[in-house]
This record gives C-alpha cells, sequence and structure tokens, in this order.
C-alpha cells in the first residue's frame, strides 16, 4: 500500500507559476513511476505528466509542455510538478499517482494503483 498526499494548491494569477508536491508514503517509492492528472468540473481526468522510477525520463501532455517540468527527489519520496506561466485553461484539481508495472510511466489513468486526494489550483485571468 502506498499513501500519497499532494500540496502546494492555491489561487494564482495568469501568467504566475506554482510548485505541486507528493509525499508518498508506506513502500519503497523508487518501485514506483509517477504520474500527475489534473480533472475539472464535467471533464474526464487527463494525463499531466509522468516521471520514471529513476527520474531520468520524462513525459508531458502537448497543453503543459514547456511550461510544466516534473522531478522527484526519491531520498524525500516526493514527486514534484513545477507549474509556470500558467493559464486559466490550467485550473483543475491536480492529483498525484503512483504506478509499480511500468519503469517509466503511463499516460492513462487506469495504470495507477494508488492516488492521492487532489489539490486545487485555480488560475485566474
Amino acid at each position: 500500500q502506498v499513501q500519497l498526499v499532494e500540496s502546494g494548491g492555491g489561487l494564482v494569477q495568469a501568467g504566475g507559476s506554482l510548485r505541486l508536491s507528493c509525499a508518498a508514503s508506506g513502500r519503497t517509492f523508487s518501485n514506483y513511476a509517477m504520474g500527475w492528472f489534473r480533472q475539472s468540473p464535467g471533464k474526464l481526468r487527463e494525463f499531466v505528466s509522468t516521471i520514471s522510477r529513476s527520474g531520468r525520463s520524462t513525459r508531458y501532455a502537448d497543453s503543459v509542455k514547456g511550461r510544466f517540468t516534473i522531478s522527484r527527489d526519491n531520498a524525500k519520496n516526493t514527486v514534484y510538478l513545477q507549474m509556470n506561466s500558467l493559464i486559466p485553461e490550467d485550473t483543475a484539481v491536480y492529483y498525484c499517482a503512483a504506478d509499480s508495472d511500468s519503469v517509466n510511466g503511463g499516460t492513462v489513468p487506469i495504470v495507477y494503483e494508488y492516488w492521492g486526494q487532489g489539490t486545487q489550483v485555480t488560475v485566474s485571468s
């Protein structure tokens, strides 16, 4: 069992930045690829970014590429999402997730076994 707790969400103006953190506990963190997803009211949960177990491989949704950066610190059992140049369309609840089956992480929610409770990000125009 892995427990995930997100933090760092909040209200920010368009063009601003936020850094989300996801702290993991319960199992060996480096055994999991990690992902960030987001969900807005009335929409499906969508892929944002994923990072491999080692941190050497990352992927991003086209909508955030060049603006968001995912990273992890296996010594601290934490994955981060640095979000820059935020736009109102980034407004959503952001979730981190853990996947033990793949090395590099997937882009669909179903492959992830563990999820955090989410943190709200609101970008005002």
